[in-house]
């Protein structure tokens, strides 16, 4: 029953809020579920989210923050994400590989090819079953956000724009691994698509 969901999107994109309700939601059903989070979920990638997301004085190189973010995600891979699947367990992760080619590639302008191959590394072949999409234009999804901001947060409209547009380029290349959803609509009406998707592919998974 092992299944491997993560949910990607812009900053203010609700991802993180719907990731929860996807957990409950399965904890309810009785089914076996770890939720995780990118940067971060093991004791060094909490260390590096900090490096990652606090204001600094001192800025962090893109060719820097993609190698922190791959060393991340290489102790998520080994310390979480892999162990649970083997034990038949559906693992939700907020952010994963592609949030690295969107922010990393498209974003701070890093060479695409270079990125990929350094998410390759970090994951060891691992991709997910399915990948839910938060779609909102970086001026509402700002919007949403509190202070205090964080580094990226704190980055031009245009930084924000080139997110999105990687997010779409990735989505439209891969449509049978990717939902999208508007990221406008109502919390609970968004829950009830992300459960109508993840509930058919547990289906198939019993068949």
């Amino acid at each position: 029953m092992s299944l491997f969901i993560t949910f990607e999107g812009g900053e203010g994109c609700g991802k993180s809020t719907q990731a929860k309700a996807l957990y409950r939601k399965l904890c309810q059903q009785g089914i076996p579920v770890v939720l995780t989070h990118e940067p971060g979920g093991t004791t060094l990638g909490n260390e590096i989210r900090k490096l990652l997301k606090r204001k600094q004085e001192s800025s962090i190189s893109p060719q820097a923050e993609l190698l922190l973010f791959a060393a991340s995600r290489v102790q998520l891979v080994a310390e979480v994400i892999c162990p649970a699947l083997e034990e038949g367990k559906v693992v939700i992760c907020d952010r994963f590989a592609h949030s690295t080619l969107v922010y990393q590639g498209y974003g701070r302008g890093l060479d695409l090819t270079t990125v990929e191959m350094v998410n390759n590394l970090a994951v060891q072949n691992l991709n997910p079953d399915t990948v839910i999409f938060l779609d909102i234009s970086p001026e509402q999804g700002l919007a949403r956000k509190r202070a205090p901001k964080d580094r990226f947060e704190l980055e031009d409209l245009s930084f924000h724009r080139r997110v999105r547009e990687g997010y779409l380029k990735a989505a439209v290349a891969d449509p049978n691994r990717w939902l999208v959803i508007d990221a406008t609509l109502p919390k609970r009406e968004i829950a009830k698509i992300v459960w109508g998707e993840i509930s058919q592919l547990l289906s198939n998974l019993a068949l």
